[in-house]
């Protein structure tokens, strides 16, 4: 997170159900998370159009539900960056590892714990370069980038 005074956020967090918990905690945990932040003027975060797996793709899914229902409530602009594009931006290859994101991250002077806080940092870096919105104030009517459209269903 990068605040209006120029400086830099960064860490992780687990959103993790306990043992005795149901799955929806997780996504209940992460917006209580969202609320305790600051309002941002614009969030932008890693699209992943793959998955290694149904259980991560449906976590995924309801993380970004979650956080775009959360945006969309607070009427702030949101926008997914392709894991490639990060990656290309951060390593100048699409196709880098993790540990080559971590150390473009460090070598600008960021220390990650670990290639997920690598990531969020590269996104940041991203976004300041080449998105709208995210130096200036909110808008009172922002444009919305990203939307899912689940009206249409098929069975």
């Amino acid at each position: 997170m990068r605040r209006a005074d120029g400086m830099t956020l960064s860490g992780t967090a687990s959103f993790k159900p306990g043992r005795y918990e149901g799955a929806g905690m997780r996504f209940l945990r992460f917006a209580q998370w969202l609320d305790s932040l600051d309002p941002p003027s614009a969030v932008y975060f890693e699209e992943v159009r793959r998955h290694r797996g149904v259980d991560a793709a449906h976590c995924y899914g309801g993380l970004l539900a979650t956080l775009t229902a959360w945006c969309e409530g607070r009427a702030i602009p949101y926008s997914g960056v392709p894991v490639g594009t990060i990656k290309a931006h951060a390593t100048g290859k699409g196709n880098a590892g993790k540990e080559a994101v971590i150390a473009a991250m460090r070598a600008k002077g960021f220390t990650p714990a670990d290639d997920n806080e690598a990531d969020a940092l590269a996104i940041m870096l991203y976004a300041l370069d080449h998105l709208p919105n995210i130096t200036t104030p909110r808008a009172r009517e922002p444009a919305r980038t990203h939307r899912a459209d689940c009206s249409k269903t098929s069975n």
